[in-house]
Protein backbone atom coordinates (compact mmCIF):
# COMPACT_ATOMS: atom_id res chain seq x y z
CA UNK A 1 0.00 0.00 0.00
CA UNK A 2 2.84 2.42 0.84
CA UNK A 3 4.27 1.80 -2.61
CA UNK A 4 0.70 2.27 -4.32
CA UNK A 5 0.66 5.76 -2.62
CA UNK A 6 4.13 6.93 -3.18
CA UNK A 7 3.13 8.74 -6.40
CA UNK A 8 1.16 7.98 -9.63
CA UNK A 9 2.98 6.59 -12.94
CA UNK A 10 1.84 6.01 -16.01
CA UNK A 11 3.24 6.87 -19.88
CA UNK A 12 1.49 9.98 -20.75
CA UNK A 13 0.72 10.12 -24.79
CA UNK A 14 2.37 12.95 -26.28
CA UNK A 15 1.49 12.87 -29.51
CA UNK A 16 -0.46 10.67 -31.86
CA UNK A 17 0.74 10.37 -35.33
CA UNK A 18 -1.92 9.94 -37.70
CA UNK A 19 -0.33 9.68 -41.09
CA UNK A 20 1.19 13.09 -42.09
CA UNK A 21 -0.87 14.16 -39.15
CA UNK A 22 0.44 14.89 -35.71
CA UNK A 23 -1.74 15.68 -33.13
CA UNK A 24 -1.91 16.30 -29.34
CA UNK A 25 -4.51 14.71 -26.97
CA UNK A 26 -3.89 18.05 -25.23
CA UNK A 27 -5.44 19.86 -28.34
CA UNK A 28 -8.19 17.12 -28.59
CA UNK A 29 -8.99 17.77 -24.84
CA UNK A 30 -9.28 21.84 -25.47
CA UNK A 31 -11.58 21.28 -28.47
CA UNK A 32 -14.17 18.58 -26.57
CA UNK A 33 -14.06 20.49 -23.48
CA UNK A 34 -15.42 23.84 -25.82
CA UNK A 35 -17.72 21.86 -27.96
CA UNK A 36 -19.49 19.90 -24.84
CA UNK A 37 -19.51 23.08 -22.37
CA UNK A 38 -21.15 25.18 -25.25
CA UNK A 39 -23.62 21.99 -25.43
CA UNK A 40 -24.24 21.97 -21.66
CA UNK A 41 -25.37 25.68 -21.88
CA UNK A 42 -27.73 25.62 -24.47
CA UNK A 43 -30.48 24.17 -22.40
CA UNK A 44 -30.09 27.25 -19.78
CA UNK A 45 -29.82 29.98 -22.24
CA UNK A 46 -33.11 28.53 -24.37
CA UNK A 47 -34.37 28.69 -20.57
CA UNK A 48 -33.41 32.69 -20.48
CA UNK A 49 -34.72 33.63 -23.91
CA UNK A 50 -31.82 33.40 -25.81
CA UNK A 51 -31.81 31.56 -29.55
CA UNK A 52 -29.84 28.46 -30.62
CA UNK A 53 -28.53 31.30 -33.30
CA UNK A 54 -27.62 33.66 -30.90
CA UNK A 55 -26.00 31.06 -28.97
CA UNK A 56 -23.68 29.69 -32.01
CA UNK A 57 -23.03 33.55 -32.78
CA UNK A 58 -21.56 34.42 -29.46
CA UNK A 59 -19.63 31.09 -29.41
CA UNK A 60 -18.24 31.43 -32.47
CA UNK A 61 -16.47 34.65 -31.71
CA UNK A 62 -16.03 33.17 -27.81
CA UNK A 63 -13.45 30.43 -29.64
CA UNK A 64 -11.52 32.74 -31.81
CA UNK A 65 -11.32 35.26 -28.53
CA UNK A 66 -10.31 32.02 -26.49
CA UNK A 67 -7.15 31.17 -29.03
CA UNK A 68 -5.57 35.11 -29.10
CA UNK A 69 -6.21 35.65 -25.41
CA UNK A 70 -4.30 32.41 -24.22
CA UNK A 71 -1.60 33.21 -26.33
CA UNK A 72 -1.76 36.79 -25.19
CA UNK A 73 -1.37 36.04 -22.00
CA UNK A 74 0.78 33.59 -22.13
CA UNK A 75 3.18 35.76 -24.08
CA UNK A 76 2.94 38.93 -21.52
CA UNK A 77 3.41 36.62 -18.83
CA UNK A 78 6.58 35.38 -20.38
CA UNK A 79 7.74 38.23 -22.77
CA UNK A 80 11.63 37.76 -21.99
CA UNK A 81 11.52 34.51 -23.88
CA UNK A 82 10.79 36.60 -27.18
CA UNK A 83 13.08 39.45 -26.42
CA UNK A 84 15.54 37.82 -29.31
CA UNK A 85 12.78 36.16 -31.39
CA UNK A 86 9.56 38.57 -31.87
CA UNK A 87 8.42 36.06 -34.74
CA UNK A 88 8.43 33.43 -32.30
CA UNK A 89 5.16 35.35 -30.28
CA UNK A 90 3.23 33.68 -33.38
CA UNK A 91 4.72 30.23 -33.62
CA UNK A 92 1.98 28.63 -31.50
CA UNK A 93 2.87 25.54 -32.56
CA UNK A 94 5.12 25.13 -30.03
CA UNK A 95 2.90 25.60 -27.37
CA UNK A 96 2.24 28.26 -24.88
CA UNK A 97 -1.21 29.33 -23.99
CA UNK A 98 -3.10 30.35 -20.54
CA UNK A 99 -6.02 29.09 -19.23
CA UNK A 100 -6.92 32.39 -17.34
CA UNK A 101 -5.87 34.40 -20.83
CA UNK A 102 -8.77 32.39 -23.00
CA UNK A 103 -11.47 32.61 -20.55
CA UNK A 104 -10.95 36.20 -20.58
CA UNK A 105 -10.01 36.03 -24.31
CA UNK A 106 -13.67 34.17 -24.85
CA UNK A 107 -15.50 37.09 -23.16
CA UNK A 108 -13.92 39.72 -23.96
CA UNK A 109 -14.55 39.19 -28.02
CA UNK A 110 -17.72 37.73 -27.21
CA UNK A 111 -19.58 40.78 -25.28
CA UNK A 112 -19.39 43.10 -28.69
CA UNK A 113 -21.78 40.21 -30.23
CA UNK A 114 -24.21 40.15 -27.54
CA UNK A 115 -24.24 43.85 -27.82
CA UNK A 116 -25.20 43.67 -31.26
CA UNK A 117 -27.38 41.05 -30.94
CA UNK A 118 -29.07 42.85 -28.21
CA UNK A 119 -28.24 40.02 -25.68
CA UNK A 120 -28.38 40.38 -21.94
CA UNK A 121 -24.57 40.05 -20.74
CA UNK A 122 -25.10 38.70 -17.61
CA UNK A 123 -27.96 35.94 -18.50
CA UNK A 124 -25.54 35.20 -21.31
CA UNK A 125 -22.39 34.56 -18.93
CA UNK A 126 -24.78 32.96 -16.34
CA UNK A 127 -25.74 30.28 -19.11
CA UNK A 128 -22.10 29.91 -19.83
CA UNK A 129 -20.53 29.51 -16.20
CA UNK A 130 -21.52 25.76 -15.91
CA UNK A 131 -20.17 24.95 -19.32
CA UNK A 132 -16.53 27.09 -18.90
CA UNK A 133 -16.03 24.17 -15.44
CA UNK A 134 -17.07 21.57 -17.13
CA UNK A 135 -14.86 23.23 -20.58
CA UNK A 136 -11.66 23.29 -18.02
CA UNK A 137 -12.76 19.73 -16.65
CA UNK A 138 -12.33 18.02 -19.86
CA UNK A 139 -8.94 20.10 -20.91
CA UNK A 140 -7.52 19.14 -17.95
CA UNK A 141 -7.91 15.76 -18.98
CA UNK A 142 -6.05 16.25 -21.71
CA UNK A 143 -2.98 17.76 -19.59
CA UNK A 144 -3.28 14.37 -17.61
CA UNK A 145 -2.91 12.53 -20.85
CA UNK A 146 0.32 14.45 -22.29
CA UNK A 147 1.64 14.72 -18.74
CA UNK A 148 1.65 18.85 -18.81
CA UNK A 149 2.01 21.21 -16.41
CA UNK A 150 4.46 19.42 -13.96
CA UNK A 151 5.20 21.06 -11.24
CA UNK A 152 7.85 21.45 -8.41
CA UNK A 153 9.38 18.18 -6.40
CA UNK A 154 7.49 16.78 -3.69
CA UNK A 155 6.49 13.62 -1.87
CA UNK A 156 3.38 13.71 -2.04
CA UNK A 157 1.47 11.07 -2.77
CA UNK A 158 -0.31 12.72 -5.72
CA UNK A 159 3.00 13.50 -7.49
CA UNK A 160 3.89 12.26 -10.19
CA UNK A 161 6.64 9.66 -10.64
CA UNK A 162 9.32 10.46 -13.51
CA UNK A 163 10.33 7.24 -14.56
CA UNK A 164 13.51 7.36 -17.14
CA UNK A 165 12.37 6.76 -20.64
CA UNK A 166 8.90 8.40 -20.20
CA UNK A 167 8.36 11.36 -23.24
CA UNK A 168 5.87 14.53 -21.64
CA UNK A 169 4.88 17.51 -22.63
CA UNK A 170 7.26 19.48 -19.80
CA UNK A 171 10.13 18.46 -18.51
CA UNK A 172 10.18 16.93 -15.12
CA UNK A 173 12.30 19.10 -12.79
CA UNK A 174 12.43 15.73 -10.04
CA UNK A 175 12.05 12.41 -9.46
CA UNK A 176 8.32 13.35 -8.20
CA UNK A 177 6.91 16.00 -8.90
CA UNK A 178 3.53 17.76 -8.22
CA UNK A 179 0.45 17.73 -10.71
CA UNK A 180 -0.85 20.99 -10.76
CA UNK A 181 -3.34 20.14 -13.19
CA UNK A 182 -4.94 17.48 -11.09
CA UNK A 183 -5.19 19.45 -8.27
CA UNK A 184 -6.99 21.55 -11.04
CA UNK A 185 -9.49 18.90 -12.22
CA UNK A 186 -10.57 18.19 -8.49
CA UNK A 187 -11.35 21.61 -7.81
CA UNK A 188 -13.14 22.38 -10.86
CA UNK A 189 -14.99 19.00 -10.61
CA UNK A 190 -16.50 19.83 -7.55
CA UNK A 191 -17.23 23.75 -8.97
CA UNK A 192 -19.18 22.19 -11.56
CA UNK A 193 -21.42 20.14 -9.18
CA UNK A 194 -21.81 23.53 -7.37
CA UNK A 195 -22.49 25.33 -10.08
CA UNK A 196 -25.39 22.95 -11.48
CA UNK A 197 -26.58 22.87 -8.26
CA UNK A 198 -26.86 26.74 -8.61
CA UNK A 199 -28.86 26.88 -11.81
CA UNK A 200 -31.16 24.12 -10.53
CA UNK A 201 -31.90 26.09 -7.27
CA UNK A 202 -32.61 29.28 -9.47
CA UNK A 203 -35.57 27.49 -11.40
CA UNK A 204 -37.30 27.80 -8.39
CA UNK A 205 -35.44 30.34 -5.85
CA UNK A 206 -34.59 33.19 -8.72
CA UNK A 207 -31.33 35.43 -7.80
CA UNK A 208 -29.69 38.29 -9.79
CA UNK A 209 -28.35 38.10 -13.07
CA UNK A 210 -24.56 37.79 -13.01
CA UNK A 211 -24.78 35.48 -9.53
CA UNK A 212 -23.50 32.25 -11.48
CA UNK A 213 -20.64 33.77 -13.75
CA UNK A 214 -19.50 36.04 -10.26
CA UNK A 215 -19.71 32.62 -8.18
CA UNK A 216 -17.43 30.98 -10.74
CA UNK A 217 -14.70 33.84 -10.84
CA UNK A 218 -14.79 33.97 -7.34
CA UNK A 219 -14.05 29.92 -6.42
CA UNK A 220 -11.81 29.49 -9.65
CA UNK A 221 -10.12 32.36 -8.60
CA UNK A 222 -9.34 30.48 -5.23
CA UNK A 223 -8.19 27.33 -6.81
CA UNK A 224 -5.76 29.42 -9.42
CA UNK A 225 -4.17 30.79 -6.88
CA UNK A 226 -3.29 28.08 -4.71
CA UNK A 227 -2.78 25.72 -7.59
CA UNK A 228 -0.03 27.95 -8.84
CA UNK A 229 2.18 27.62 -5.65
CA UNK A 230 3.03 24.10 -6.61
CA UNK A 231 3.82 25.30 -10.51
CA UNK A 232 7.14 26.29 -11.59
CA UNK A 233 6.29 29.26 -13.76
CA UNK A 234 8.18 33.07 -13.76
CA UNK A 235 7.21 35.55 -11.16
CA UNK A 236 6.21 39.05 -11.56
CA UNK A 237 6.10 40.48 -8.11
CA UNK A 238 5.91 40.15 -4.20
CA UNK A 239 6.57 36.26 -5.79
CA UNK A 240 3.42 35.41 -7.63
CA UNK A 241 2.85 34.17 -10.72
CA UNK A 242 0.78 36.05 -13.79
CA UNK A 243 -2.22 33.75 -13.35
CA UNK A 244 -1.28 34.60 -9.41
CA UNK A 245 -2.40 37.91 -9.78
CA UNK A 246 -5.11 37.45 -12.39
CA UNK A 247 -6.84 35.29 -10.35
CA UNK A 248 -6.17 37.02 -6.82
CA UNK A 249 -7.86 40.23 -8.62
CA UNK A 250 -10.65 38.56 -10.11
CA UNK A 251 -11.55 36.72 -6.76
CA UNK A 252 -11.44 39.65 -4.60
CA UNK A 253 -13.97 41.64 -7.18
CA UNK A 254 -16.42 39.09 -8.12
CA UNK A 255 -16.20 38.09 -3.58
CA UNK A 256 -17.02 41.50 -2.78
CA UNK A 257 -19.90 42.35 -5.57
CA UNK A 258 -21.68 38.93 -3.88
CA UNK A 259 -21.65 39.91 -0.35
CA UNK A 260 -22.13 43.95 -0.55
CA UNK A 261 -23.26 45.11 -3.91
CA UNK A 262 -25.48 41.99 -4.73
CA UNK A 263 -27.60 42.82 -7.56
CA UNK A 264 -26.66 42.86 -11.51
CA UNK A 265 -24.49 45.50 -12.66
CA UNK A 266 -26.11 47.99 -14.64
CA UNK A 267 -23.42 47.32 -17.72
CA UNK A 268 -24.21 45.13 -20.11
CA UNK A 269 -28.30 45.05 -19.79
CA UNK A 270 -28.81 45.07 -23.55
CA UNK A 271 -31.79 43.57 -23.89
CA UNK A 272 -33.16 45.98 -21.12
CA UNK A 273 -32.46 48.81 -23.36
CA UNK A 274 -33.46 47.25 -26.47
CA UNK A 275 -37.45 46.93 -24.67
CA UNK A 276 -37.07 50.17 -22.78
CA UNK A 277 -36.34 51.84 -26.87
CA UNK A 278 -39.20 50.19 -28.15
CA UNK A 279 -41.57 51.09 -25.57
CA UNK A 280 -43.28 54.08 -26.91
CA UNK A 281 -42.96 57.31 -24.43
CA UNK A 282 -45.87 58.17 -22.43
CA UNK A 283 -48.21 61.14 -23.88
CA UNK A 284 -48.95 64.05 -20.96
CA UNK A 285 -52.76 63.03 -19.61
CA UNK A 286 -54.54 66.35 -20.52
CA UNK A 287 -57.32 67.37 -19.04
CA UNK A 288 -60.62 66.55 -20.33
CA UNK A 289 -62.72 69.23 -22.22
CA UNK A 290 -65.62 70.98 -20.11
CA UNK A 291 -68.32 71.63 -21.30
CA UNK A 292 -68.79 75.27 -22.23
CA UNK A 293 -70.89 77.73 -20.20
CA UNK A 294 -74.21 79.08 -22.19
CA UNK A 295 -74.63 82.06 -22.11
Amino acid sequence: MQALLAAISYRPIVHIELGPLNISPHGIGIAVGFLLGARLMMPEAKRKGITEDAVYTVLIRAAIGSLIGARVAYVINHFGDYTDDLLGIFRVWEGGISLLGGIFGAIIFALPVARNLRLDAWKTLDAAAPGIALGILIGRIGDMVVADHLGKPTDFFLGYDCRPGYETASPCLGDIVHQPHLYDLFFVTLLLFLLLRLRKRSHTEPRYDGFQILMFGACYGVARFIEDWFRIDETHGLGLTGSQWTAMVTTLVCTYWMLFVKRTPRWGRWEEQTADAATPPRLAEQPEPQPSEER
